[in-house]
């Protein structure tokens, strides 16, 4: 016997014909004119994917957790996805280093020379830029060199510096791989530099046989070092419960302070501290598909038409290069089902890369001003001209979400670190455009991280001033008072007075 509320096919095909009618469609559309929400609970439809649960983080901090361990180990390095390089800066700042220090910090066509002076906690830096020509760029390694050493000369001339022995720290934003505190061999150029015959050989080597040609200046290279440790070490100065250092700009990666026991690559002595920066590469977390569980179908979109695609995962949900881009995808496809813009865009809008990572920061200022003022202007420069409030509130609500997703995966890694590390109280040093600039990435931050690390462990985020140039010099600094310490304990030991 069929089920009362059954009905048989041509009761539907009366009932389907019945709501085609217009009476029935007049009263739908006024029905859905008393349901405000409606296109709120579409436009939700289409921005869920962005919303993960707190079950979502905690299983990333799992992923990120034995990704890390992997990559610390032995025999599992080889085919981690995060390769967790140690980085041989062993200390933080004590306070006690002085002097002055030379930092060069090269990175792309404009390079810069600073002259830091340290006495304790005062800290005077001076810089200049200097140009690499488009011919050095694409000539020989020995050409680049060079004019890196003439430039030295130049700076060390200009600061009455020629007849005094002083040592240099290095920051080199090329991909290496770090052999020693002063020993990094360029894996591949990027950002359109190709000097012929640096690729392979270490870039140390490469420099002070440059100034040795020159013979005119006494310049030590003490330390190579990435942009993650500059921050760490740039804060550690002011800060020494500083443990990590973390990067949130164009890309995004981190490093900390682990124990020489948990870190099996060690190739280096076992003296005190027990102890060594890793440089953990976490931008690469993903690569092996571990988090795939929380990919978008945007994301895929970046990641397919991204150089380097498969590489890279967890940085491109995160990082500057690609938020902008994550964020145009969403608002494109609200548009195209008519959530947005009463369908209507723009080519600037359809444009790939367009919707630049800046307007996620900008529509996000306009906070609760009702005025829309950042958005609109950001909407006359992508030529779209006719919009609502309503269209502006859901773009607003659009980039909140991608930007926020973004704050609590960094929050989720940073918290992974935290919990592994164990230390009572932490500071995090950060640098990077899109920390800096972003209204809320901040209090974001602060806020997941807070949920996700063990209770009884503090943390605070500090903003990293100069790691490139500062950090380096620091590095270098801690590097000189380590090794006169090293030095003089050789000496006691010996019955050497120090000093001889």
């Amino acid at each position: 016997m069929p089920d009362g509320n059954f009905l048989s096919k041509e009761k539907m095909v009366k009932a389907a014909k019945q709501m085609l009618q217009p009476e029935f469609q007049a009263v739908l559309q006024a029905m859905l004119k008393h349901m405000p929400h409606n296109k709120d609970y579409l436009v939700e439809n289409v921005v869920k994917p962005f919303i993960l649960s707190d079950d979502d983080y905690k299983k990333i901090m799992d992923v990120m957790l034995d990704s890390f361990n992997q990559g610390l180990g032995k025999e599992t390095n080889a085919k981690a996805a995060v390769k967790m390089f140690p980085t041989y800066v062993r200390s933080v700042p004590d306070g006690t280093e002085t002097g002055k220090v030379l930092a060069l910090d090269l990175g792309g066509t404009n390079f810069r020379i600073l002259l830091i002076s340290l006495d304790g906690q005062e800290v005077n830096m001076e810089s200049k830029i200097f140009l690499i020509p488009q011919a050095i760029m694409t000539g020989t390694g020995e050409q680049l060199f060079d004019h890196i050493a003439e430039c030295i000369h130049k700076f060390m001339k200009d600061h009455d510096l020629l007849f005094h022995k002083i040592p240099l720290g290095f920051t080199f934003s090329f991909p290496c791989r770090q052999e020693g505190l002063n020993k990094a061999i360029l894996t591949h150029w990027t950002k359109g530099f190709k000097c012929a015959g640096v690729e392979g050989h270490d870039i140390v080597q490469l420099l002070h046989e440059a100034i040795e040609r020159r013979g005119d200046i006494d310049v030590n290279c003490l330390a190579v070092i990435n942009d993650t440790v500059g921050a760490l070490m740039s804060c550690a100065h002011e800060d020494r419960k500083c443990a990590v250092g973390l990067i949130l700009g164009t890309g995004t990666n981190a490093c900390y302070i682990e124990t020489l026991e948990n870190t099996e690559l060690w190739d280096g002595d076992t003296d005190e501290p027990h102890q060594v920066m890793i440089n953990t590469e976490w931008g690469a977390l993903g690569n092996d598909g571990s988090l795939d569980f929380i990919m978008t179908d945007y994301d895929k979109q970046v990641d397919k038409h991204s150089i380097n695609a498969g590489q890279q995962i967890y940085e491109k949900m995160i990082s500057g290069m690609y938020m902008g881009e994550i964020a145009r995808l969403v608002i494109e496809k609200l548009r195209k089902a008519k959530l947005l813009f009463n369908g209507k865009g723009s080519e600037e809008l359809s444009e790939r890369g367009r919707f630049y990572t800046k307007y996620v920061s900008e529509i996000e200022s306009d906070g609760d001003d009702s005025s829309f003022k950042c958005t609109k202007q950001v909407f006359a420069e992508l030529n779209l001209t006719k919009y609502t409030d309503e269209d502006c509130r859901i773009v607003q609500y659009v980039c909140s979400l991608v930007s926020t997703r973004a704050a609590y995966l960094a929050s989720a890694g940073i918290a992974t670190l935290l919990n592994k590390m164990n230390r009572p109280e932490v500071t995090i040093g950060v640098d990077g455009s899109l920390y800096r600039f972003h209204p809320h990435f901040h209090d974001l931050m602060e806020e997941k991280i807070r949920q996700l690390v063990k209770p009884g462990i503090k943390f605070k985020l500090m903003l990293s001033h100069d790691g490139s140039g500062k950090g380096a010099a620091i590095v270098t600094a801690v590097a000189n008072r380590l090794a006169l310490e090293k030095e003089q304990k050789l000496n006691a030991k010996n019955g050497i007075p120090n000093g001889e």
